[in-house]
């Protein structure tokens, strides 16, 4: 294949071929790549959908020719590439899911088909069509099955409640001799390693039904070997692990819910609930990434823990794994409704792919003797062939602004010592009578606190006034460097419009060590909201370098209690000091 450069996408991949009337209508679960003649080549065998009601063909690309078709009964559901086997050559058979049949085709050639097992039908349907009953109450009885059974109805009863006047006498006499017979569709395919991990190891068929089962059938002798039962009809589904082994089954449902089946249980093991219907789902390592209709690409562990979700320009047309062991990089390729295939590593959006039309297929992996090599159709039946660069490297940092990646780095978090573990068993042991203690401290700390209060309350040690008729608040400031000191109170009248009147502001000192100007001064009248600077000057007469407290009281003439009270602690005098 000749490929040239490729532009729009940071020089990442070589476009190999475009041919825009390939005439290929498909979806990425009906695309798959194969080394379908065991000569080391793989093929591209694709499941077409035709015109929708005819003209739907397997047909299998080797490079850029058609290399075979093959006409198939009806539409593909899925198409699959597995091991049935051991013979030698290692040749995989290819398996197309259409309506309740499974296509096995090997050597490209019809080897054998599988048909779903019928599933019950409603009793009363069947009584009611073994009577002779008119046509009308007929159709009564069935409408009433119909509302009350748990067992829905045949496709042939649901045709006969849809139809009309003459038709109705025609269907009966044309069906009436035939048996009723209840038969489920296949709605998605995929392969899951019989009892080993190897690339060419034999494989087992897992399909989803409307039926809202899930089968894995045998591959040599297509029996099932396991029937697990869902809430809702499975839409799409991943599959890894093995069968004889472990393994895990993520379903996404049409109920809008993924749910993961495991082999030891035949009915789901966790769900994750959706905030809107999955289009995509793709595994990636132990991780499961989401494409939802409300245009967000998402991301679950296996268990079902939601770890990050990106906001997407455009609505998502398909989705598809990226895988390159050689370089231990695994992605995930995302095609938009604006002609975009954007790759993602986790929420990390590392390249963008300029298409010329809207994406409806994509398959990446190993084609022709190419490792990366990525395959697409196009809403107008095109064919693109893509070959990723060998010295293509992805930052993830490219083109996505978000958060520094050493948010995502795991902080190194010592283990849990011994003291921790004892401490913890004691907490269990004795948490009752813990509890009691640190309630029985709590109250002894509020009771405390409340006596504070409440004396210093009664002695008026505050530097606000609890009175209702002379709310004051004061503070002192103390300036200088000594043996003289300038002391000023800033007293503040608080009431709403009350002045207050007839206050004296009283000292009391240690009159060995300071002397003082103004020991009593009276108060001017206090308007409301002002600050009264009141200025007195003190002086240090000793020289041992000590200091004292002196008390300050506002006072009310003919009151012997204080309003006020405020404990001034003096600096140590430094001129003394230095003299």
């Amino acid at each position: 294949m000749a490929s040239v450069e490729s532009s729009g996408d940071g020089g990442k991949w070589l476009d190999a071929h475009y041919d825009p009337v390939a005439g290929l209508y498909t979806f990425s679960s009906c695309v798959d790549l194969a080394d379908l003649s065991g000569d080391g080549e793989s093929r591209l065998v694709v499941g077409d959908l035709g015109s929708g009601s005819s003209g739907m063909k397997l047909k299998v690309y080797r490079g850029t020719a058609l290399m075979s078709e093959s006409t198939l009964l009806d539409l593909p559901a899925g198409l699959v590439a597995f091991f049935m086997d051991l013979h030698e050559p290692r040749i995989p058979a290819v398996a197309v899911a259409s309506g309740p049949c499974i296509y096995v085709y090997k050597n490209l050639r019809p080897y054998f088909k599988f048909t779903l097992p019928s599933l019950e039908v409603n009793t009363l349907e069947q009584q009611v069509r073994e009577g002779q009953i008119d046509p009308l109450m007929l159709k009564e009885m069935l409408e009433s099955i119909r509302k009350k059974a748990d067992v829905p109805l045949s496709v042939r009863s649901l045709r006969f409640l849809s139809l009309d006047g003459d038709d109705v006498d025609d269907f009966v006499q044309l069906h009436k001799q035939q048996p009723i017979r209840r038969q489920t569709v296949i709605t998605c395919i995929g392969t899951l390693k019989k009892s080993t991990a190897d690339e060419d190891g034999v494989s087992c068929l897992v399909i989803g039904t409307e039926s809202s089962n899930v089968y894995v059938l045998d591959p040599e002798a297509f029996i099932i070997l396991s029937k697990m039962s869902l809430p809702a009809p499975p839409t799409m589904m991943d599959v890894t692990g093995q069968f004889d082994v472990e393994f895990r089954i993520t379903v996404a449902c049409r109920n809008g819910n993924i749910y993961i089946l495991r082999r030891e249980s035949d009915k789901p093991k966790y769900c994750i609930e959706l905030s809107s219907h999955p289009v995509g789902l793709v595994r990636v390592g132990k991780n499961v990434v989401v494409g939802c209709t409300d245009e967000s690409l998402q991301g679950f562990t296996q268990k079902g823990k939601k770890l990050w979700k990106a906001i997407l320009p455009a609505p998502i047309t398909t989705m598809a794994s990226m895988d390159l062991p050689t370089r231990g990089f695994q992605a995930v390729l995302v095609g938009l409704a604006n002609c975009e295939v954007q790759l993602y590593r986790d929420k990390n959006l590392l390249s963008t792919i300029k298409t010329p039309d809207v994406i409806t297929s994509i398959c990446f992996g190993r084609y022709g003797r190419e490792d990366g090599t990525l395959i697409m159709t196009t809403k107008g039946g095109g064919l693109m062939v893509k070959i990723l660069k060998r010295t293509a490297a992805f930052d993830d940092r490219d083109s996505a602004p978000g958060p520094p990646l050493a948010q995502s780095v795991r902080l190194n978090v010592p283990k849990k010592t011994k003291l921790y573990v004892d401490q913890t068993l004691r907490e269990r042991e004795n948490g009752l009578a813990m509890h009691r203690a640190f309630q029985m401290d709590l109250s002894r700390l509020r009771l405390a606190a409340a006596k504070a209060y409440i004396k210093a309350l009664e002695s008026s040690l505050t530097p606000m006034s609890s009175s209702l008729t002379e709310p004051l608040k004061m503070n002192a400031v103390v300036q200088g460097l000594g043996p003289s000191f300038k002391l000023t109170l800033n007293v503040q009248n608080t009431a709403a419009c009350r002045p207050v009147m007839n206050l004296a502001i009283s000292f009391l000192y240690d009159e060995s060590l300071y002397r003082m100007r103004n020991p009593y001064m009276r108060i001017p009248l206090l308007v409301p909201g002002l600050i009264y600077p009141v200025e007195t000057f003190v002086e240090c007469t000793s020289d041992k370098g000590i200091s004292d407290i002196i008390k300050v009281f506002v006072l009310h003439e003919g009151k012997s209690s204080p309003l006020l009270t405020a404990h001034i602690n003096m600096p140590i005098s430094e001129g003394l000091t230095l003299n």
